[in-house]
């Protein structure tokens, strides 16, 4: 079978050293990292106060985080292989301390409805990406042209406040992010090809971080426009 056969070919993707398998590897620690830091500080009321109430604390979290992403997407080559670990990382401890605020939002319930349809969808992507034959560089321009729009229109409703439009924009986030996971997948896989055999190990720790952190944002947002679209608000 078609589905049968793709999966193969994935999984024969993942057997040698890659750094493709390398990047699935570092995405996974960062969304475990996320994770277990936004469940204990949802467990612990005085922290969760502590973010929600602290406007200035929840947005330097926030700048933080913006920085981390620039610093890494715009200087990883230049960083050493540990400076880069401990930059995802921090990324990923701080998005876990910004994210405890969903479970105050959402019930545990569509959290982890959210996040099972995110994985899914996720992992069916990346096989399509991986073992697919089709060239998908040409939707990076679209994409690009989605998530400008998606941040306007994101940004206009702040202030208008509008469901109809907060469910659209969740909509049109959903499939973006979909496009985009499916993009940097087979962007990543052409680096694997092209880069894995060569690379020495600094190169292949950093070009492996840049790549966890597109598909660790990639998976991120896919799973909060899905919870905003799907999830039952307390």
């Amino acid at each position: 079978m078609p589905v049968q056969e793709n999966v193969q070919q994935f999984r024969a993707a993942l057997a040698e050293r890659s750094i493709l398998r390398n990047v699935y590897m570092w995405m996974t620690l960062g969304l475990a990292i996320t994770g277990v830091v936004a469940m204990y500080v949802a467990s612990n009321p005085q922290l969760v106060r502590t973010i929600v109430l602290n406007r200035g604390l929840f947005f330097g979290l926030i700048i933080a985080q913006l920085g981390l992403v620039f610093i890494l997407s715009s200087r990883v080559q230049t960083m050493s292989p540990g400076a880069a670990t401990i930059a995802f990382a921090t990324y990923s401890v701080l998005n876990g301390l910004t994210l405890s605020v969903i479970f105050l939002a959402y019930t545990a319930a569509s959290i982890a409805q959210a996040f099972f349809v995110a994985s899914g969808t996720f992992a069916v992507l990346s096989v399509y990406a991986v073992t697919t034959d089709r060239d998908l560089g040409g939707m990076g321009q679209y994409l690009f042209a989605g998530l400008m729009g998606l941040l306007i229109a994101f940004v206009v409703n702040m202030f208008l406040r509008s469901p109809t439009m907060e469910y659209v924009i969740s909509f049109f986030g959903v499939f973006l992010f979909m496009g985009l996971t499916a993009y940097d997948t087979q962007v990543i896989r052409n680096w694997s090809r092209h880069l894995g055999p060569d690379a020495d190990e600094a190169d292949y720790i950093r070009v492996s971080i840049m790549g966890a952190l597109k598909l660790y944002l990639d998976f991120i947002n896919l799973f909060l426009f899905l919870l905003r679209f799907l999830g039952n608000r307390r």
